[in-house]
């Protein structure tokens, strides 16, 4: 519903209202204190800076300068190293001036996790897979706990 209210020059201007009432939200929908205000790409971008600071424990001065970066798709085109399937996570290592960065995909990584405690493990051995691969080592000696 619309009410007319002249505007400044004369004219007859249609003003909207948000409700019936014409107050609008009272508040947020859901109280910030509350897991489900965060979306979920805010969980999976935590989810990731804990995966590397667990690993930055450990690996601090040989990742110094490593870019961690998440992005919600892989772009189409795959790399010329990678055969078959959706990439889960990138590594591309330094070059003319760029540091070496790490890139993890959030889409197919959630669609691959049955739950959250999942998706926390699954993000993990990504990062580990793809730190192990940019420092050429195993990635069991990257992080004892990785499951293959």
């Amino acid at each position: 519903m619309s009410t007319l209210r002249r505007g400044p020059a004369g004219p007859v201007v249609a003003a909207r209202r948000r409700d019936r009432r014409g107050r609008g939200l009272r508040g947020p929908l859901m109280p910030m204190n509350l897991p489900g205000y965060r979306t979920r790409a805010e969980r999976f971008d935590e989810h990731v800076l804990a995966a590397v600071e667990r690993i930055e424990r450990r690996w601090s001065a040989q990742l110094e300068g490593t870019e961690f970066a998440v992005e919600d798709v892989p772009p189409s085109g795959p790399a010329p190293w990678e055969h078959g399937g959706v990439p889960l996570g990138r590594c591309f290592p330094a070059d003319a001036g760029l540091p070496s960065r790490i890139v993890v995909y959030r889409r197919p990584l959630e669609t691959r996790a049955v739950d959250e405690a999942d998706l926390m493990d699954l993000v993990r051995d990504v990062l580990v897979e793809q730190v192990a691969h940019l420092l050429a080592r195993a990635p069991e000696d990257v992080d004892p706990e990785y499951r293959s």
